[in-house]
């Protein structure tokens, strides 16, 4: 299958390319910067710019669209950059696709459209997580309670079938790419999947970047010889998913497309299933590490989400999908990576300290 791959020289892009290429697949990768894979054909430029995006179309059989500004912003002026990138970008790439008569999409969604978690409370079942209050979030109540009685609640895992609840633009975009998908789906007769991730990380993963989260965080304080610093009480719930199986989610939602009404557009959770706290993820990167220990720091963002972590049965009982890499291989895995960067990173370092001495012992005119 001939499959346009935008936002293909990111870190979960150039993972999927990779998987399409093993799978057999011919593929072009679409993105705004360079992409240095081999065996894929590189398309550079702007997703809003429809003569481009009408150009790379053209031949193709499938579109997996990855291509996002991500993070979550610095603040509300930061939403036309963000509905420009992710609304209108995935708009101009749709109305492409009806143009050339592409019919099949896999979206890159996010669990960031549901919000706060799925909550319980004993008396009410059921319950949304009102809004956080920095008058309990000071005094070390991170755990949100019922709306209605006050009682502590306890979290469960999301299903697809949640009710949205965007908290910041970002949020908002992703979810307004699911309908605008879903709208294309059943105008034009195409078939779409989108797949919400979870927590992402793996070989790759930026550091210090918005997209990053607490993993690359954490990550880049050990590889400085710094102690991670986890805000909180650390007992935030979330479901870390390796980037190798957010490939083959793809590669398993590429293939199901034919076997799909036209008009169908489907949601399905990524997640590896297992629930970890975002302590426990500080932990096993530090272990892996060997040091130093994180640091509970008792600090808050008040927009962070407490709880959030996947069902993702959904895709599995549907698509044969199933995650291969544990947290305990994973975690091991991303150490590493981060230990052999340090490597490098002290030895350039050495080299450019030398290279400055000897600068100084024959200076230039």
């Amino acid at each position: 299958m001939e499959v346009l791959l935008t936002g293909g020289a990111g870190f979960i892009g150039t993972a999927i390319a990779r998987a399409l290429l093993a799978d057999g697949h011919t593929v072009h990768v679409f993105d705004q910067r360079p992409v240095s894979l081999p065996g894929v054909t590189s398309v550079r430029g702007d997703l809003r710019d429809p003569s481009v995006v009408a150009d790379a179309l053209r031949g193709v059989d499938a579109v997996c669209h990855q291509a996002a500004m991500v993070g979550l912003g610095v603040d509300f002026a930061d939403a036309p950059a963000y509905a420009g990138a992710n609304d209108l970008g995935t708009a101009v790439l749709l109305a492409a696709m009806a143009r050339a008569d592409v019919r099949r999409l896999v979206l890159a969604g996010s669990m960031v459209v549901y919000g706060e978690g799925r909550y319980h409370c004993p008396a009410h079942g059921p319950v949304p997580a009102p809004p956080r209050r920095v008058a309990d979030l000071e005094v070390g109540r991170f755990d949100p309670r019922c709306p209605r009685c006050g009682a502590e609640l306890t979290p469960g895992l999301v299903g697809e079938d949640a009710p949205a609840d965007p908290r910041n633009v970002y949020a908002a975009t992703k979810l307004h790419q699911e309908h605008l998908a879903s709208a294309w789906a059943r105008a034009c007769r195409g078939t779409a999947v989108s797949l919400r991730y979870h927590n992402v990380y793996g070989p790759g993963l930026p550091r210090d970047t918005p997209y990053a989260g607490v993993a690359a965080l954490f990550r880049s304080a050990l590889a400085r010889g710094r102690a991670p610093r986890v805000f909180e009480d650390g007992a935030q719930r979330r479901d870390f998913v390796h980037v190798r199986d957010v490939a083959s989610a793809n590669l398993a939602a590429l293939a199901s497309l034919d076997t799909r009404d036209p008009g169908a557009f489907r949601a399905y959770n990524v997640g590896s299933g297992e629930i970890h706290t975002v302590g426990d993820l500080a932990s096993a990167l530090a272990a892996a590490y060997g040091g130093p220990a994180p640091v509970v720091t008792g600090e808050f963002r008040l927009g962070d989400v407490r709880h959030i972590t996947a069902d993702s049965r959904r895709l599995r009982a549907e698509l044969g999908w199933a995650p291969r890499v544990s947290f305990t291989d994973g975690m091991a895995e991303f150490a590493a990576e981060a230990a052999e960067g340090a490597e490098a990173a002290e030895a350039v370092e050495a080299a450019e300290g030398a290279d400055a001495e000897e600068a100084d012992a024959y200076p230039r005119n």
